[in-house]
């Protein structure tokens, strides 16, 4: 085959062979060349990603939290009483909005902060039934007698005679705390002005309402277990709460204190037990964490783990400091499933009020809610009689 010479007498075949590959090397350093630069720019954009991580993660959270809307509306509001950011906001599920009565939602964290202070306090809170409502009174139907029941056929039914529903209804009442700071602290940035505003709240609010679910009256207030119509176990009729007597006047008796506390626990139906509770104050708990049975041991155990309460003859024990001291025909101790006995009604929002003129140089915070309670169901609950 005849090789075909270039013009000057070369070879065509090598000079192409030649131009390829350099054209070929040329390619793969450019594409090369792209790549370095790619990965080096990848590399940067990296870097500074983790230092803005770094650097700028704590500051980005808080101004997150602190730069809400409603956040910062509600603490222009206390620290100056400049409303016009809380009435020009769009008001949105969960956040502040105007009251029709005067004075604004608190923002979701003084609420939730005052509401996690109220069930981890010593009330009776911690063991009754709670419920949330929007009117103002709270009903409930409640099953006096035994519930009809029975094997049917076709030719019988089972007859209720026996049963009755009685209407029990707990109206809501305002409850109210008003702690006061001076504006020179309110206008200094760095106090904490929502957290020392819903710790004083929830300061005062915990010791009326364990006081109200106790002993209250029912006028204004929630009414109290305490305040209830009684009558020895077993002679109780609708509306009474039942008691058992320590045969003694002022105190335990003294050959088998004992004896009282197992009548009181049996005298409690069985389908109450299981989810039952001793209430007393401190001074009545010393007396009892004291007592021996007959083979020298303690009927108080103490918890063995953090967060338990203690028990007595195999029930939880809460102290409330609102029961009474014992004394001479004084119901000192409560035993009884409160969760049944005892309910609790409130509205979920938590209204601020601030008034820079009542008490000038200070400024006062009236912090407002509404809650209600009574006894719903009288045989969940018994009490002992110091007499």
């Amino acid at each position: 085959m005849t090789e075909v010479k270039a013009a000057g007498g070369g070879d065509m075949s090598a000079d192409l062979k030649g131009a390829m590959m350099g054209f070929v090397s040329e390619l793969r350093g450019f594409r090369e060349d792209i790549q370095s630069k790619l990965n080096a720019q990848e590399e940067r954009m990296t870097m500074i990603d983790r230092k803005t991580a770094l650097r700028g993660r704590a500051p980005l959270s808080a101004a997150a939290e602190t730069g809400a809307p409603h956040q910062k509306a509600f603490d222009a509001y206390l620290r100056s009483g400049d409303d016009d950011a809380l009435r020009g906001l769009v008001i949105e599920e969960k956040a502040l909005s105007v009251v029709s009565d005067g004075g604004f939602l608190a923002a979701p964290k003084v609420a939730e902060t005052v509401q996690n202070t109220l069930f981890s306090t010593t009330s009776l809170r911690r063991m009754a039934n709670v419920v949330a409502i929007e009117g103002s009174v709270y009903e409930v139907l409640v099953e006096r007698g035994e519930t009809g029941s029975g094997w049917a056929t076709e030719a019988t039914t089972v007859e209720s005679a026996n049963s009755q529903l009685d209407r029990i209804a707990i109206p809501v009442h305002e409850l109210s705390a008003m702690p006061k700071a001076s504006q020179r602290l309110l206008d200094d940035a760095a106090f904490d002005v929502e957290g020392w505003l819903a710790e004083r709240i929830a300061d005062r609010f915990a010791r009326a309402e364990a006081f109200a679910f106790i002993r209250g009256d029912g006028l204004d207030k929630p009414r109290g277990i305490l305040s209830y119509p009684t009558a020895a176990d077993g002679t109780t009729t609708a509306g009474q709460v039942g008691f058992v007597g320590t045969g003694v006047s002022g105190n335990f008796p003294t050959a088998a204190p004992m004896d009282c506390l197992i009548d009181l626990i049996y005298a409690l139906g069985a389908q109450y037990r299981a989810n039952a509770a001793f209430l007393m104050n401190s001074k009545t708990a010393a007396r009892v964490r004291k007592m021996k049975d007959a083979d020298g041991r303690f009927l108080w155990s103490d918890p063995l783990t953090v967060g338990q309460v203690p028990q007595l003859l195999g029930y939880p024990v809460v102290i409330s400091e609102d029961m009474p001291d014992v004394a001479a025909g004084a119901f000192a101790v409560a035993f009884g499933d409160f969760r049944s006995a005892y309910t609790i009604v409130e509205r979920p929002d938590l209204r601020v009020l601030r008034d820079p003129f009542s008490a000038k140089p200070h400024v006062l915070f009236y912090a407002t809610k509404r809650v209600g309670g009574g006894v719903t169901d009288f045989r969940a609950v018994k009490l002992l009689r110091f007499a």
